[in-house]
């Protein structure tokens, strides 16, 4: 059963058209990009609104951003056609997602709570990616931005929707 767009990972956007003969630079969004955007995988587009799914048939990497060239995309205005943006990946990784890695989509909706039972809030989105991420709870009618860190958030169980953590002496009130 193929997934919908918005079951799919985002793993990055299309930045430009690059030289003449169809590919394009992305700006990864992954912790993966080797298997994501490897030669033979499959990436989904929707430049006209409808999904249109991919398949890699070249990639280089310069300057930590991929240049992929796709079947069927052989020329400037095949990629100008593409737009720019999001590629999106079925949620596996291809060879398995290591111990204590999570999607974004899966920390939206948790609730956060500290190690002493503190209710923090509800996380709403995780923003960054190259470096730290940042989980962004609203709670008590604040945003508080946690840096996603092993020694910050201590437990983290996505089925169950919750995230226990432990915030360093004035994080919260730094937010506040």
């Amino acid at each position: 059963m193929a997934l919908t767009w918005d079951a799919m990972v985002v793993v990055g956007t299309i930045a430009r058209p690059h030289g003449l003969r169809g590919e394009v630079v992305v700006n990864p969004e992954t912790d993966f990009p080797d298997e994501r955007f490897a030669v033979g995988g499959l990436l989904h587009a929707r430049p006209h609104g409808e999904p249109v799914t991919l398949r890699v048939q070249s990639v280089r990497f310069h300057r930590g951003r991929p240049i992929i060239g796709f079947e069927g995309v052989g020329s400037i205005e095949d990629a100008e056609a593409l737009g720019r943006g999001e590629l999106r990946a079925e949620p596996d990784v291809p060879g398995g997602r290591p111990e204590g890695v999570f999607f974004h989509h899966e920390l939206v909706d948790c609730r956060v709570e500290t190690v002493g039972g503190r209710a923090v809030g509800v996380v709403v989105r995780v923003a960054g990616g190259g470096g730290t991420s940042l989980l962004v709870v609203q709670g008590d009618g604040r945003e508080y931005l946690i840096p996603l860190a092993a020694d910050i958030c201590v437990r983290i169980d996505p089925a169950a929707k919750c995230i226990v953590v432990e915030p360093p002496d004035g994080l919260l009130e730094l937010n506040a």
